[in-house]
């Protein structure tokens, strides 16, 4: 069943660290299968305090989704943001209609 990780940034403390892991985890997260949906600011916030970045990719199962994770390349990715930002990262299931 195809799965979706959903990342949003709750803080983010240093810019110059976030573009080094932009540039890292995008093209780790599509070596793994990953397909980005939606990524940025959004356009209006309708519940909650966060206007900050949020990223939405779709994955195979939620498998691929956690492999993607725990690979090598994107380890380095995290390793590259560090303290530079908070997020939150939930990978869920698709539905079937």
């Amino acid at each position: 069943m195809v799965a979706y990780w959903i990342n949003t940034f709750t803080a983010i403390h240093d810019e110059a660290k976030l573009a080094a892991y932009v540039e890292l985890a995008g093209p780790a997260i599509r070596a793994a299968g990953g397909v980005f949906l939606a990524r940025g600011n959004p356009v209006h916030v309708l519940e909650g305090a966060s206007a900050l970045r949020t990223v939405v990719i779709r994955f195979a199962d939620a498998d691929a989704a956690v492999a993607a994770y725990r690979s090598a390349a994107y380890q380095e990715a995290l390793a590259a943001l560090g303290d530079g930002a908070a997020r939150d990262i939930r990978v869920v299931d698709g539905v079937d209609d």
